[in-house]
């Protein structure tokens, strides 16, 4: 069995997968590996279940060695970390390497072995990224753009009237009161920052056919009424740290 963790600025995505899928997902807060609250919250999550591998990717470059050292302790070797050395199923063609988020790595391989070369990943998250995997299937870069809740958040913390909102899909195009005219602004305005963002990268890639797919958080609400976006696949990352895994140990055989 294979644990799987992906440690972003506000959660942590727990993952069990066999050699074929992740069939098991959890989420818990970053912020509990600067207490005993992750440790105890993935042993819960591991249950009986007997491992045998762990991988994972991070972003928040003070709780990795925290969870290195859990994971050593529960597993008996150390976790496989993605990195650019440690990356399987792409090349990498981007000036400086070891500045790529590796969740964008995990997401690139993860796009690239399920859909092929040219494809596009939108990651719904903290910030919106987009991963782009080219013809010679080599990650070469993206965009970042604030994310949806940071924008709203944004809005709510920097005015006086402004409450904050619970994002949700809305029909309507003409706002009647402040929290509609918000969620309008959002979601639909949202989606015509990504459609824009798309056709740029189609054009620039130079392709009539695009797999773009979309994780994270909002990507079901966003990808809602967007044909540019071709699938949604909320494991997207965590699948991505389980071929990495396997691309490995099938390097060291």
């Amino acid at each position: 069995m294979l644990l799987l963790l992906d440690i972003g600025n506000t959660h942590t995505h727990l993952g069990l997968a066999r050699s074929d899928r992740v069939f098991r997902q959890a989420n818990i807060k970053t912020a509990g590996w600067f207490t005993s609250d992750a440790p105890a919250a993935v042993t819960k999550f591991i249950g009986r279940a007997k491992l045998t591998g762990v991988a994972l990717c991070s972003v928040v470059p003070k709780a990795t060695p925290l969870a290195q050292t859990f994971l050593h302790r529960i597993s008996g070797a150390p976790a496989l970390e993605l990195t650019p050395a440690t990356i399987t199923g792409v090349g990498i063609d981007y000036p400086k390497p070891a500045t790529i988020g590796p969740d964008r790595l995990a997401n690139a391989i993860a796009a690239h072995h399920h859909f092929g070369a040219p494809a596009v990943v939108v990651d719904f998250g903290t910030a919106v990224t987009f991963d782009v995997v080219d013809h010679r299937a080599n990650y070469v870069g993206g965009i970042i753009a604030p994310g949806l809740a940071a924008m709203t958040d944004y809005l709510h913390e920097k005015t006086a009237l402004l409450p904050r909102i619970r994002i949700r899909d809305t029909r309507a195009v003409i706002g009647k009161n402040t929290e509609q005219a918000m969620l309008i602004g959002a979601v639909h305005g949202y989606r015509g920052l990504v459609r824009e963002l798309l056709g740029e990268l189609q054009r620039e890639l130079q392709t009539e056919s695009l797999p773009v797919i979309a994780t994270g958080g909002y990507a079901r609400l966003i990808a809602a009424q967007m044909p540019e976006i071709t699938t949604v696949r909320p494991l997207l990352t965590l699948d991505g740290l389980r071929l990495v895994w396997l691309g490995n140990r099938t390097a060291k055989t």
